[in-house]
């Protein structure tokens, strides 16, 4: 009896051993309960890896990770192309070693290439049925109203716009710079670039020049002088001090020795021939600036203000004469209105709040206006045209278009990515559309009206933390009577996406 008690056992566990060190595909096994026994599989993770790892067995059960006909192993990966399964486990799979990290950056790669190869081919559908031709046949016969239509044209020239691939040689090609950050003038006919290669940090202008609407073309040119620098640049804007879009406003992150600051730079010290010298107006003891923001009002149009830990500073450019704000979080992103000299901004807790820089400040929080709250960090906000709403995105992917009169969320962007990245949005009213780029690369166009998805543009490099795009888009791109179309800086390269005249 002992006997056969002893070799049951040794036969429970040379196969069990067998399972571990040689998974197969075992038919009868019950995917279900593998899937939830899979969840656990490293009873030492955090909640934070494990929601990683049930969010990837979601998003790849369609694609790659598991066939429909293939169980799912506990701490094993199973590769389609290999047909065979990997250990997930650290310390056992030192020939080939494989995390969820790693197995997601190969997936998002795999259907990186393959939507860049569709989107290069075929013509993406903007909505189901609607084309030129119809569009204009319902128009004609009265069916369509002409602002509708108009609308709709546009939304197919955006969704038909193509990638061309612009020369960069004034960038010196001996240096393996890379893009970090584009902004566009109120014309869009210069672009303040901030630059990153090996020796630090690097901040230009780039002029734009549109040869017209016929040809789709555009042409860059590097100025011929870079402020360089070891601190990288946080936030930035454009100033008008001395005249439109005079000046750039330029947040600079510090260090324990140096505290952050931020300088008001002349666009003129970007040519070898200029005399100006850059001026540091503002010294923060804090480690990063995170935003700043100029002041288009004539009742204040010479101040700046400039978000940091737990303050908001407001200054005069002209006089230097300060004002301070104590708030409960970190102020991450700012705009004023321009219809009256209101400053909003945007807090890690999630609260949006507005001031009046004309109020001076008596007691801690007196001068709280307008109060909403998003879920997450708040990380851009732009006004529209009115003033009466304003758009909000977040770390958690959130897009909301709010009426601040009723401090009420009206409309909500969705399929927009982010995780923990300080990303801002484009909405451009003119064209009826909103673009931002997402942690995972793509860049998403929706329409303004009803928040329908227009297009999603992948990269065209390789999904890294450091290759996320920048953008800008404009009608007239290069000034008046310039082209209309995208232009995005992704690591040392710039494209430009024209609209289609085909549409």
């Amino acid at each position: 009896m002992r006997r056969n008690k002893w070799h049951g056992s040794h036969q429970y566990g040379w196969r069990d051993s067998q399972r571990r060190h040689y998974p197969r595909r075992y038919r009868g096994h019950n995917r279900h309960t593998s899937r939830e026994w899979n969840h656990r599989a490293d009873p030492d993770a955090s909640e934070s890896g494990l929601n990683e790892q049930n969010n990837l067995a979601a998003e790849s059960t369609s694609n790659t990770s598991v066939s429909p006909d293939v169980p799912e192993l506990p701490g094993f990966y199973y590769d389609r192309k290999k047909d065979r399964y990997f250990r997930l486990l650290p310390g056992h799979n030192n020939c080939n070693p494989l995390t969820w990290e790693s197995i997601r950056k190969m997936e998002m790669e795999e259907k990186r290439l393959e939507t860049l190869e569709a989107d290069a081919k075929a013509k993406p559908v903007v909505r189901m049925g609607l084309n030129l031709t119809r569009l204009l046949q319902k128009r004609d016969s009265g069916l369509m109203k002409p602002a509708a239509c108009s609308r709709f044209i546009q939304e197919l020239k955006v969704g038909g716009m193509k990638k061309n691939k612009l020369d960069t040689r004034s960038l010196d090609s001996s240096i393996q710079s890379s893009f970090q950050m584009i902004l566009a003038d109120t014309n869009v006919e210069r672009i303040f670039a901030a630059i990153t290669d090996k020796a630090g940090y690097k901040y230009g202008i780039l002029n734009l020049d549109g040869h017209g609407r016929e040809s789709q073309l555009i042409s860059v040119d590097m100025c011929d002088n870079l402020y360089s620098t070891h601190r990288k640049g946080t936030a930035a804007c454009w100033a008008s001090l001395s005249g439109r879009d005079s000046h750039v406003l330029l947040c600079l992150s510090g260090n324990a020795d140096m505290p952050g600051c931020i300088s008001l730079l002349p666009a003129s010290i970007f040519r070898n021939s200029n005399s100006d010298h850059l001026s540091m107006l503002c010294n923060f003891r804090s480690s990063t600036v995170w935003t700043c923001a100029w002041c288009f009002n004539p009742q204040a149009d010479k101040c700046f203000s400039t978000g940091v830990l737990y303050r908001v500073f407001v200054t005069d450019a002209v006089t230097g004469q300060k004002q301070i704000f104590n708030t409960n979080s970190s102020v991450l992103a700012q705009q004023f209105a321009r219809r009256a000299p209101v400053l909003y901004n945007g807090c890690r807790s999630g609260e949006i709040f507005s001031l009046d820089i004309r109020q001076r400040m008596t007691k801690a929080l007196s001068w709280a206006g307008t109060v909403i709250s998003q879920n997450s960090a708040v990380t851009s906000i732009r006004l529209l045209q009115d003033e009466n709403y304003l758009m909000a995105a977040d770390m958690i992917g959130k897009i909301k278009l709010w009426d601040l009169r009723t401090t009420r969320c009206v409309k909500q962007y969705e399929g927009h990515h982010n995780e923990c990245a300080y990303l801002p949005i484009y909405p451009h009213e003119e064209e009826g559309i909103l673009l931002a780029v997402g942690q995972d690369c793509y860049t998403r166009i929706w329409s303004l009206r009803d928040g329908t998805i227009l297009r999603t543009i992948p990269s065209p490099h390789s999904i890294s933390k450091d290759s996320i795009p920048s953008i800008v888009f404009s009608s007239q791109l290069g000034g008046r009577g310039g082209v209309p179309g995208l232009l995005m800086a992704v690591c040392h390269d710039l494209y430009h996406f024209p609209y289609s005249s085909n549409n």
